[in-house]
């Protein structure tokens, strides 16, 4: 309890309410449990929202329901659009509505429209009482007793007060696993060695905390091409105009960059084409989340695009594992660089059409981020502090290579969802390259999200038990929501049996009961065969280039 004697208790205490902290808590409350969310920004949905990254999702979203919540998540959000919006009477019929068209996903959407469903979504258990929502806390300290999390404190930034808050199960679903940093739960930061995990794409000499991959700071924009919306110069403009990168043909910004997996120069314009033209693998096209086609004439002046691009991302140094002050700095830095891209987009940029040089109709749109400056709220986190867990998800477990002979992902007992993705691992503080190689669909396996010691705190975010390889692949937006859901389950599951999250997983029947559950609830535990190897099996698809 804090010192002015108010402390808030529940069921489930959730910290960080991106899409693992949502699922966890729709999931829990829905099973009757009360729950409390706290979370530092001002909105809910963490990578989706506050750090303005469309869904990155597997090939299969549309025709697979590999979760009833997810399925439902995304299609109160086609319905929000049809709802609210003035789509044209094509796009209103269309049922695979993309209200952006972006080339990353089948549903690049406007940031506020995921609050919006997250908060309906929300609505009638925040009205019963059974989920309480803090927002704007940032956590401070957690105390322990015998291997538990007793109690959680934050501070309220708009007035400073400090909040407590204590709950039978602790779920950490921080952007940053900030949570196991601040209880000191057993966690593993930056890149392991191959001598500890035996992963092929491991380091090869000895693990490094601060090898973290690249954030970014992203922003959103539109294009009038007769509008001059050039912002100041940036102070630091000249110093990343100058900065030639390890691993790229040349200086930082530009057009030609080093492709993703094969690492040969490519180039990714900012417009191959016409701005509003329906697909265009440029950096326009890559995550537009409003085609001004798809709406009644004049109700969009331009398309709107979210600019999560290699040339804005930064890896000079890392954000976790340091100093206050040496986080900030980096912070101050990234936010410099995506503001300093700008700049040079819209002044010195050659053009695609030939027309000289700049796009000074290139216009921030802070509105569309909730945020004044046309940057998101917060950085996009590619890792976090990952937690020492009873299961530790490797390279060996999911990547085509590594599985040779098998012909599929390794089967876990204790599965308790599913995840699609590549191996994607992105530039590096170290200077290390990109890694982008085919996966196996695979398994979410219980034991990843269970501490190696403390009872009563599961992992629901990037910070499961996997490595700096294995977590590139599970970092994306299902994944999060299938994580999440699964841990809420298991919170009250266990809860309800008075017996620690860990024992559901040691205790066979236990399992199978749990596991029954999840199925119950229209959660899929295993994929479905897939017939012969194929690209698509193997997920050798990957979505248009980065």
């Amino acid at each position: 309890m804090n010192a002015e004697g108010k402390e808030y208790r529940a069921d489930v205490l959730i910290v960080g309410g991106g899409l693992g902290g949502v699922a966890a808590a729709l999931t829990a409350a829905d099973m009757g449990a009360s729950v409390i969310i706290v979370e530092e920004m001002a909105w809910l949905g963490g990578q989706l929202t506050a750090q303005g990254v469309p869904l990155d999702e597997y090939p299969w979203n549309e025709t697979l329901v590999f979760s009833r919540t997810y399925a439902d998540f995304r299609a109160r959000i086609r319905q929000f659009y049809r709802d609210n919006y003035p789509l044209t009477a094509q796009a209103r019929s269309n049922p695979l509505l993309n209200p952006g068209m972006g080339n990353v996903s089948t549903l690049a959407h406007e940031p506020r429209v995921s609050v919006q469903v997250i908060e309906a979504l929300l609505a009638p258990y925040r009205g019963s009482g059974r989920i309480n929502v803090f927002r704007r806390c940032k956590l401070i300290s957690a105390e322990s007793l015998n291997d538990r999390i007793t109690g959680v404190s934050v501070r309220h930034l708009p007035d400073r007060k400090v909040l407590s808050f204590s709950a039978h199960t602790v779920i950490d679903a921080s952007e940053t696993g900030e949570l196991l940093h601040v209880a000191n739960v057993e966690h593993v930061l930056g890149a392991e060695s191959q001598n500890e995990t035996g992963e092929p794409h491991a380091l090869p000499g000895d693990p490094d905390p601060l090898n973290q991959p690249a954030i970014t700071w992203t922003f959103a924009a539109d294009y009038r091409p007769s509008e001059d919306h050039v912002i100041a110069k940036p102070a630091s403009y000249d110093r990343w105009l100058a900065e030639i990168p390890a691993h790229w043909p040349g200086p930082r910004f530009s057009f030609t960059i080093p492709d993703h997996v094969t690492h040969e120069p490519r180039s990714r314009p900012l417009f191959a084409g016409d701005s509003d033209e329906e697909y265009l693998f440029d950096l326009w096209h890559a995550r537009r989340i409003a085609y001004r086609k798809n709406f009644a004439d004049g109700a969009y002046q331009s398309d709107i695009t979210l600019a999560c691009w290699p040339q804005n991302e930064y890896w000079n140094k890392p954000v976790l594992g340091v100093s206050p002050e040496e986080t900030q700095t980096a912070f101050r830095e990234a936010r410099e660089l995506s503001l300093s891209f700008v700049y040079w987009l819209q002044t010195e940029a050659p053009r695609h059409d030939g027309k000289g040089y700049g796009y000074p109709g290139l216009r921030l749109r802070g509105d569309v981020l909730g945020t004044t400056d046309g940057l998101a709220m917060q950085a996009y986190y590619r890792t976090a502090y990952r937690l020492k867990s009873e299961f530790t998800l490797l390279e060996q477990h999911i990547s085509v290579d590594a599985r040779s002979g098998f012909g599929k992902a390794e089967e876990f007992f204790d599965t308790v969802g599913i995840v699609a993705y590549r191996i994607d691992i992105h530039h590096s503080t170290r200077g290390d390259n990109t890694v982008d190689i085919d996966t196996y669909p695979f398994q979410i396996p219980l034991g990843s999200l269970l501490p190696v010691r403390v009872d009563n705190l599961l992992a629901a975010s990037k910070n499961i038990g996997a490595t700096r390889v294995t977590s590139s692949a599970c970092r994306v937006h299902p994944a999060e929501w299938s994580t999440g859901e699964a841990c809420g389950a298991l919170a009250v599951f266990a809860q309800r049996r008075s017996v620690p999250p860990r024992e559901v997983r040691r205790n066979r029947e236990l399992l199978s009961e749990f596991q029954s559950l999840l199925a119950s609830r229209k959660i899929m535990l295993k994929w479905p065969p897939f017939g012969p190897l194929t690209a698509m099996a193997r997920i050798g698809y990957r979505p248009p280039p980065k």
